[in-house]
């Protein structure tokens, strides 16, 4: 039988799910992706350390920049299978035109935050990203663990142009900017270096494909994949005609 620990995870678990479903469902004020060009933005969670060591040199070996959602109180964590960013590497990464977005303070779930607490949290973020020499305002941001939360999209759309989770979808037509949809780039590896088909349909069909994941390491997490892998993910959006933008760009270029 499972045990009460592993009931309260899929309870906990659920109700992230049916929160995520109920926004992108009764969105408020939905924006339209108009483009006759592929765009895909490729971003990180968290940061590990191997986020800027390999997957910032592969986009910019080819030429494009991408979106790192930091959370600080993870700053330089050491973990058993990687390392957190240090703030050098956040000052590091936006001196190198990356785009430095928000992922709390905390890096915990926002429901669990309450109102008064997300916002102390978020400004907590913004102090230590400024101390850390990362000079622009964060203006976008993403949810730990993919989880939203209808009561927070108030102090979170007064913040960000944009707010991102998972979904497994590329954003087309009506999208709500607080609650963008996003396609992820994880263990096995083998699936992984299949996302390619997801470009292919972006192709196809233009929109806005967004991926995300974390490390990018020889052995990586569950949550990230190998440098050959993201390499040829990077490497077939360029070659197929996507612009490559971080999230920041393109929202200039929507028009949003």
């Amino acid at each position: 039988m499972p045990s009460i620990s592993q009931a309260l995870s899929k309870v906990d678990g659920l109700v992230d799910r049916v929160a995520n479903r109920l926004i992108w469902r009764f969105a408020a004020k939905p924006r339209d992706v108009t483009t006759d060009v592929p765009l895909v933005s490729f971003t990180f969670d968290d940061v590990p350390d191997s986020a800027l060591l390999n997957g910032a040199a592969i986009l910019e070996s080819h030429g494009v920049r991408g979106t790192f959602y930091i959370a600080g109180g993870l700053s330089g964590r050491v973990e058993s299978d990687r390392t957190l960013i240090s703030p050098e590497g956040c000052a590091e990464l936006a001196g190198r035109g990356h785009e430095i977005g928000c992922h709390t303070y905390a890096h915990e779930k926002i429901r669990r935050l309450g109102s008064a607490g997300l916002a102390a949290d978020l400004d907590r973020n913004a102090g230590y990203l400024k101390q850390s020499g990362v000079d622009a305002t964060t203006t976008n941001f993403a949810f730990p663990y993919n989880a939203a939360w209808p009561l927070a999209r108030r102090e979170l759309g007064r913040r960000y142009r944009t707010c991102r989770a998972a979904g497994e979808s590329i954003n087309r037509t009506s999208v709500d900017p607080l609650m963008l949809k996003a396609v992820e780039i994880r263990q096995p590896e083998a699936e992984a270096k299949a996302l390619t088909g997801w470009i292919d349909d972006v192709v196809g069909r233009p929109g806005w494909l967004v991926f995300f994941t974390h490390d990018i390491a020889a052995r990586p997490t569950p949550y990230g994949c190998t440098p050959e892998t993201f390499e040829h993910l990077v490497g077939y959006a360029v070659a197929k005609g996507c612009v490559v933008l971080p999230v920041e760009r393109v929202l200039d270029r929507l028009g949003w």
